[in-house]
């Protein structure tokens, strides 16, 4: 009943009401040969305590409890109980959009914390209340620099995450923006010379990642300056918060995109995430999204009002600067207990935590292939190249509970056998070691014997 809650009874009123004797009669009109003259080759029911096992067995083959060592934009980390328990409250875990501000004033107050909470952090003067993404805000975020400069265009650096790119490519498509790649030089970071080159009067931005996609982190000062002679803003996109933990704010960018996905937010096969767009007051009326302010009303009492809301639904098409963009409450919010929990000094220690586990995994791995782009600084993500094929290598991790690095061969074949490696807060020590273990046998697996050795 809980999952098929119209009974027998409840059927035969309902054909009696249309007319007709049997199921068999109200299907009539459909001929024959369309029609499925046998049951439906699922299995048999099964009651709610069979179906909870039976999700319990497929949860577990998810590998819940694997130590894990892939980054990539989406990261793992601890996430506090708290979370959960407060998200869960009726207040929150039903809100939407905040259209109707005298009664949303919960919902209005937790987005205007997460906007000062997020401005503070990018080192920007004011956020949006959130986007589906980080790859979405991105892209808005190019978009929105074309409606700022009234230029067309962007130099996109090939450090930017791939799938990044991909979506903003599938925005560029149909509008006419032109796309112009900027290669990396052999630090792992944008290669100036070839962003010179890139650029033209026309360019409405340059678009750089940092942490970039390689996990080295960019000189954001320089290229700033580089962008801004061009007449060019400069989009600083973020695809792992918890790096400005330590790494200093982008301040010298003027819109800055972010992936909140970091701050207490499941892995969840993806999403749902958080995406963030950060900019200077001066350009906040190009940003898409909504923005919630304080006030008081006419009694004194503090507020909490919509002040900018820039989809169709508010004002006229023609004036809407949003496209897909909504506000995540539920995730924002998620991220907004996260930072409340930990504070300035938690995130900082938490990202000391990061720095130095992945300081001690790049020396380990290291010692069995060879760590690319070494010396540029980096957060929490290294790329190894290894003798042995690193799809060949992660099978092996399985065998052990352990998700091995994010082969790099599909978007950056020019790496050969390299992968991206990443460690957090939860990545063990132990099975830092056990990896080291098996790229010591990778490696003698494929080692070529030496001239000696094959004469013996």
């Amino acid at each position: 009943m809980r999952y098929l809650p119209k009974s027998d009874a409840d059927r035969q009123a309902m054909l009696r009401a249309l007319g007709v004797a049997s199921i068999h009669d109200l299907f009539a009109p459909i001929p024959a040969e369309y029609r499925l003259q046998r049951d439906l080759a699922i299995p048999r029911q099964m009651s709610e305590a069979e179906i909870l096992a039976w999700f319990k067995q497929r949860s577990r083959e998810n590998g819940d409890g694997f130590s894990i060592f892939l980054g990539a934009g989406a990261y793992h980390h601890f996430r506090p109980v708290v979370i959960d328990t407060l998200v869960s409250r009726g207040e929150f875990l039903t809100a939407y959009t905040p259209y109707q501000a005298e009664i949303s004033q919960g919902t209005l107050q937790s987005i205007f914390e997460f906007q000062t909470m997020i401005a503070e952090l990018t080192g920007m003067e004011v956020a949006n209340a959130s986007m589906y993404d980080g790859s979405t805000a991105t892209a808005e975020a190019v978009m929105m620099a074309e409606r700022i400069t009234g230029k067309r265009g962007a130099a996109v650096a090939r450090t930017v995450h791939p799938e990044y790119r991909e979506v903003l490519e599938t925005y560029g498509r149909h509008q006419g923006m032109p796309l112009a790649p900027v290669s990396y030089g052999e630090d792992g970071r944008v290669d100036r010379a070839a962003l010179e080159s890139a650029l033209t009067g026309e360019t409405a931005c340059v678009l750089i990642q940092s942490p970039n996609f390689f996990g080295t982190i960019e000189d954001v000062e320089a290229l700033a300056e580089i962008a801004h002679a061009r007449g060019a803003l400069l989009v600083v996109a973020i695809s792992e918060a918890v790096s400005l933990g330590l790494v200093r704010p982008p301040g010298e960018a003027d819109i800055v995109a972010m992936e909140a996905q970091s701050f207490g937010v499941p892995l969840g096969f993806g999403g749902p995430y958080a995406g963030v767009i950060a900019t200077k007051e001066r350009f906040v009326r190009q940003m898409p999204g909504r923005l919630v302010g304080a006030t008081r009303d006419k009694h004194g009492k503090p507020g909490y009002v919509l002040t900018l809301a820039t989809r169709e639904q508010h004002i006229r098409r023609e004036k809407a600067t949003s496209n897909i963009c909504t506000n995540q409450a539920l995730i924002a919010l998620m991220a907004t207990i996260f930072m409340t929990v930990y504070g300035r000094e938690g995130l900082k220690e938490l990202a000391r935590h990061n720095l130095a586990k992945a300081a001690y995994a790049s020396r380990q791995f290291g010692q069995h292939g060879k760590v690319l782009f070494a010396g540029a600084p980096r957060f929490h993500e290294f790329v190894l190249q290894t003798s042995d094929d690193p799809y060949a290598i992660n099978n092996r991790l399985l065998e052990h509970g352990i998700v091995g690095g994010f082969p790099l061969r599909k978007f950056y074949p020019e790496l050969g056998q390299a992968a991206l490696w990443c460690c957090t807060e939860t990545t063990p020590r132990a099975a830092i070691d056990k990896v080291e273990e098996v790229l010591a046998h990778s490696e003698a697996r494929t080692r070529k014997p030496e001239p000696a050795e094959v004469a013996r």
